[in-house]
């Protein structure tokens, strides 16, 4: 036969159970968040809007790779498009070498780079050390890589080169490892659009250059001027900040 409870065990129980209810609740949060739809940018920047419409981190790459892997446009990026695509380029890097932002001797990266015709440029100009990641590589000049996470070591890079900002999901993780992976007094550039809105596999829409200034925290900028580069028109050029040693 049961002995029944008496007052003192079920006040005992009901006090065990109110003290869990917030490790219950907590623990419960935690699994929400690990098993949601990949949240925006923790820190809304004025000026840069990240365009909705990604369940989760997965549907965006595959929303990338889309592009990337489009064979008719691999054939065009192939094809009349690689002769006047390094042509154009090799204007861009040798006025860098010009403005003393690049040299021969520089390690160089080419973020989001498909075919790789940046980096055939960078190696037309005598930049040797250049190579491109892209979510698809193509061998020699492009290696496997996610610009949210370069497989690259820390201050592996003199310079790096980009125009796909507008393609980043999470444009402070895009620029956090840029500036992991540039060495200090290293340079990057990039090439944005400001005043037209780009096409259909963009992430974000950049107003001006204030929030790539807020983004760069570890950089000073160089400078910014107007070009014309495949529909971007500005090319903006940050100096990583050199560290002063304490006394």
């Amino acid at each position: 036969m049961k002995h029944p409870r008496t007052k003192s065990e079920f006040l005992i129980i009901f006090f065990l159970l109110i003290i869990s209810l917030p490790l219950f609740l907590f623990i419960s949060h935690k699994a929400a968040v690990i098993t949601s739809a990949t949240p925006p940018p923790s820190l809304p920047i004025p000026g840069l809007k990240i365009r909705p419409g990604y369940s989760s981190y997965d549907s965006y790459i595959q929303h990338q790779l889309n592009k990337t892997l489009n064979p008719k446009l691999r054939k065009i990026w192939t094809t009349r498009d690689w002769d006047r695509k390094i042509r154009v380029f090799t204007e861009f890097f040798s006025d860098l070498k010009q403005k003393g932002l690049l040299s021969n001797s520089s390690k160089a990266l080419c973020v989001g780079a498909r075919m790789g015709q940046e980096v055939e440029a960078l190696k037309r100009v005598g930049v040797s050390e250049s190579v491109g990641i892209d979510l698809v590589p193509s061998p020699p000049l492009v290696v496997r890589g996610d610009f949210h996470h370069q497989p690259f070591d820390d201050g592996a890079f003199d310079f790096e080169f980009s125009n796909v900002f507008d393609h980043a999901l999470y444009p402070e993780k895009f620029v956090g490892e840029i500036e992991r992976t540039l060495r200090a007094g290293g340079v990057c550039v990039l090439h944005v659009a400001l005043s037209t809105r780009s096409d259909k596999y963009s992430a974000n829409d950049l107003m001006s250059v204030e929030p790539l200034k807020k983004l760069f925290k570890r950089s000073e900028l160089v400078y910014v001027r107007t070009v014309d580069g495949f529909g971007l028109d500005t090319e903006v050029v940050f100096r990583k900040k050199r560290v002063t040693p304490g006394p």
